[in-house]
């Protein structure tokens, strides 16, 4: 049986055609900077639409299934399509509509999280501007074909549930290439903050779908669905035309950026998770090898449970909302969307705050830990407070954004980042993806179970969906005791070190 390729060296990648373009016109390379600037908007751009066509579904579901709840954002002067939406779309429109509609999110969300893996491997052995092309044309496509089937007058429920289920394995494609390429251009000193304020795509990417899928469902449920899908595959095209993958792709010296070599001469750190190791680097890193790399496995496990909590509130916060009284009066499905686009807010406070904070404390772990354990009393004030009034509510609400969605922003990029260039793989970027889609794809597991659950344990007690979460919280934090034990230590070890010798940390903390 053959074997994968192996992976591709940084120099055999192709400059993309924009690139080439705008340095003849310029008559000179670009300055590593405009690359920097460059990647980080085209891949903010990217992962955007990702998000925007992922959303489109939630949006659909009032007009698929009138008794669903509508957790999408509308508007009053909107006019409904009395044809197709009063009276919903068959088959979902019957008494087991809403569970139909389940079904679709859990599919596609279990694909999703199947497929991070293999797109991840396949990733780190091609060229990620090709791949991430692919991804997401792929994604256009298979998101305007569940539109199709509102002029198509497709009533076949499997029809639906194939295309939901091709596009979350094409959307798999998107978060292993975006967080690749990135960390291939940008070092660690301002990784955490940088990513943090990048990380903002995911909130844009959900209002932003949103707003367009609302305002188009009156022409019809199938353009809430083409639209996006033609838009995220226009992206597509300008991510195959400009992005530059590598600093080698280009001819880009990473020494111009002090960015990118963030210390001086004899104060290079070494992460006390991110120890280096003695083996001979490795021409490829397979799968296992991934797993086996010091601090994947535990954040992976904590990403579990914290895309649990946090995809529970992206599934459910609008209904949860329209279902309980604040101040003694019920929020129309409208109000509740509108409402509930406030956590996303919060979550890109969040992350920023949360990159921010780990870079200036040089400790994932402690931060991402730290979020987790304070989500616990926010989640338990929440549910117990936020009915009082609107401005409790609100304010409530967007300090739970920002605890439960810190700690996934944190660990989904710069955590995933700092893993795929660990020291014991001299210097092999082409981990990157393959590191992160096991992050990240251990964590959309428990994205897909988050909301599951909750579809079951809400229709006897909201107050124990709320116990759920704050469990989950805790679980997470409590897997990163052993790499929060060796940072602390790591930090006593500085202190005592202050006054003899310049600030460093030893390799071998943990060996």
């Amino acid at each position: 049986m053959g074997s994968l390729p192996e992976p591709i060296m940084e120099e055999n990648y192709s400059k993309p055609p924009g690139i080439r373009f705008m340095e003849r016109a310029k008559k000179s390379n670009l300055s590593f900077k405009t690359y920097q600037a460059i990647v980080l908007i085209v891949t903010f751009l990217a992962y955007t639409s990702y998000h925007a066509t992922r959303k489109t579904t939630s949006i659909v579901k009032s007009a698929l299934d009138p008794q669903s709840p509508n957790v999408g954002l509308k508007f009053s002067w909107q006019r409904r399509n009395t044809t197709h939406e009063q009276n919903g779309w068959v088959p979902f429109n019957g008494l087991d509509g809403t569970a139909m509609l389940g079904e679709l999110d859990v599919s596609f969300l279990f694909v999703y999280a199947t497929g991070m893996y293999f797109s991840g491997h396949v990733g780190d052995r091609m060229d990620l501007r090709i791949f991430l092309t692919i991804g997401m044309v792929g994604t256009g496509l298979f998101t305007a074909l569940f539109g199709v089937g509102y002029w198509a007058n497709v009533h076949i429920f499997y029809y639906y549930l194939i295309v939901q289920m091709m596009a979350g394995l094409f959307q798999s494609t998107g978060w292993p290439s975006v967080v690749a390429v990135v960390g291939n251009w940008f070092g660690k000193k301002k990784r955490g903050l940088i990513m943090g304020i990048w990380n903002a795509h995911t909130s844009v990417g959900n209002i932003t779908g949103s707003l367009v899928a609302s305002i188009l469902l009156k022409y019809g449920w199938g353009w809430s669905m083409v639209v996006p899908g033609s838009l995220i595959a226009t992206v597509g095209v300008v991510v195959f035309l400009f992005l530059p993958v590598h600093p080698d792709s280009v001819g880009a010296n990473k020494d111009e950026d002090e960015v990118f070599s963030p210390r001086k001469e004899g104060e290079e750190v070494t992460e006390p998770f991110l120890r280096s190791s003695d083996r001979e680097e490795e021409s490829a890193v397979a799968f296992i090898e991934a797993w086996k790399i010091p601090g994947v496995a535990p954040f992976a496990l904590c990403l579990f449970f914290a895309k649990l909590v946090a995809y529970t509130f992206l599934y459910w916060l609008p209904f949860y909302i329209s279902h309980t009284a604040i101040e003694g009066k019920y929020l129309s499905n409208e109000e509740a969307g509108n409402l509930s686009t406030l956590f996303d807010v919060g979550g890109v406070v969040g992350g920023i705050l949360a990159g921010y904070i780990s870079d200036r404390l040089d400790a994932r772990a402690i931060t991402a830990a730290s979020f987790m354990y304070c989500a616990i009393p926010v989640l338990y004030f929440y549910r117990s407070y936020g009915h009082v009034s609107m401005t409790i509510n609100i304010i409530l609400m967007l300090i739970t954004g920002v605890f439960v969605n810190g700690p996934y922003a944190l660990i989904t990029t710069a955590v995933s980042a700092d893993l795929g260039t660990h020291s014991s793989l001299k210097g092999n970027s082409r981990a990157l993806a393959t590191v992160t889609a096991i992050i990240d794809g251990t964590g959309s597991i428990g994205a897909a179970i988050g909301p599951l659950l909750t579809g079951y344990i809400s229709a006897n007690s909201w107050s124990a969906v709320f116990t759920m979460l704050m469990g989950s919280a805790f679980i997470a934090g409590l897997f990163l005791t052993r790499l929060v034990v060796a940072e602390v230590g790591a930090k006593i070890q500085q202190l005592g070190s202050q006054g003899s010798s310049p600030i460093s940390r030893s390799p071998d903390l943990l060996v």
